[in-house]
């Protein structure tokens, strides 16, 4: 698979041709809803879920049969600022484990019965500490982009993506404070578990961040303030939506992510569900800002897109019962 772009002006294009959902799928996919045997809305959310999958996917009745996780890493300069619990050395170390099958992300995927790729970023060239300059020049943050972009199985049918990168809360924070606004310790969390002292060591990196790069929007705060690994996250999820595969969003680091997209271009991520609210303090209000109301709230924190990879069985459930379902007339069930 090759991009279709080579510099964010060109990326942005793409951001805002893509497709919207099918609207006559959804409208037959509501019609389906109302005749099933059931109690209107009996099924809660779950109808609306599966009335929302049904319309990306042209198909007033689908299934949901090729599930694709994708975990990306990458390294991140902004940890010499000493704003993780854990040295930078880890982020590879959990690659590895991921491809050995050792990781939480490896069973819950297993579970899900989702296919789960692993992509490691440059992990000996960490990004730049935004503290000093920018994270990533433009052709880094492109071919970040591009191979998140690239990632994507056009075969896929749903898409979960997750991290890996020690420091990428820090980055997920300045994200977060750049795009909405007040004071960075309204963005910071514990991450990798740092004390108090952290905590506010890491409240005044990102301030600095911010101020330095002057409240960058958009793509250019994912590449002034982000990291390779939640540029592919970006770029896998801009590709979804070319593609129609509904996603599942993640916690606060992909969702950071994915706030860039909508920042660069309103109604970016209409074809994204947010799976969890992660225990990371500024998650909830980062998804109360993109109107994303959480499948699940486990008090997880671990990233992987391990959240979201729980969530894709409540979405199965929700397609299972629209499109497995009988409608009154084909049970032979009096209708209310």
């Amino acid at each position: 698979m090759s991009v279709d772009f080579k510099t964010l002006t060109e990326f942005h294009a793409l951001l805002e041709a893509a497709p919207a959902m099918d609207q006559k799928a959804q409208g037959e996919a509501e019609d389906r809803n109302g005749q099933l045997t059931k109690p209107p809305g009996a099924l809660g959310r779950l109808e609306d879920l599966a009335i929302w999958y049904a319309g990306w996917r042209g198909n007033g009745r689908p299934t949901i049969e090729a599930p694709q996780v994708i975990v990306f890493a990458g390294n991140h300069g902004v940890t010499a600022q000493g704003v993780s619990a854990f040295p930078a050395e880890v982020t590879e170390q959990m690659v590895l484990n991921f491809q050995h099958g050792g990781a939480a992300i490896n069973q819950l995927a297993k579970a899900a019965g989702a296919t789960l790729d692993v992509v490691a970023l440059d992990l000996a060239t960490p990004t730049a500490d935004f503290t000093q300059e920018a994270a990533m020049s433009e052709d880094e943050v492109v071919a970040a982009l591009a191979t998140g972009w690239n990632a994507v199985s056009a075969q896929s049918d749903l898409l979960v993506v997750g991290e890996m990168g020690i420091g990428n809360t820090t980055s997920a924070a300045a994200i977060a404070n750049t795009l909405y606004g007040g004071d960075a310790a309204d963005w910071v969390g514990r991450g990798t578990g740092v004390d108090d002292a952290g905590l506010v060591n890491k409240a005044r990196v990102v301030a600095e961040g911010v101020a330095l790069h002057g409240a960058p929007k958009g793509l250019e705060a994912l590449r002034t303030l982000g990291g390779r690994e939640l540029a592919a996250m970006a770029g896998a999820i801009a590709r979804a939506r070319g593609l129609r595969i509904p996603v599942i969003m993640d916690g606060f680091i992909c969702t950071a992510a994915a706030a860039t997209l909508d920042s660069e271009v309103a109604g970016a991520l209409d074809h994204v569900v947010s799976g969890h609210v992660s225990a990371e303090a500024a998650h909830g209000a980062v998804l109360s800002q993109l109107g994303k109301e959480p499948m699940l709230s486990l008090g997880m924190r671990l990233g992987e897109g391990s959240g979201a990879a729980v969530a894709i069985n409540i979405l199965k459930s929700a397609v299972a019962c629209h499109s497995g379902m009988a409608t009154f007339a084909e049970a032979g069930v009096s209708d209310g």
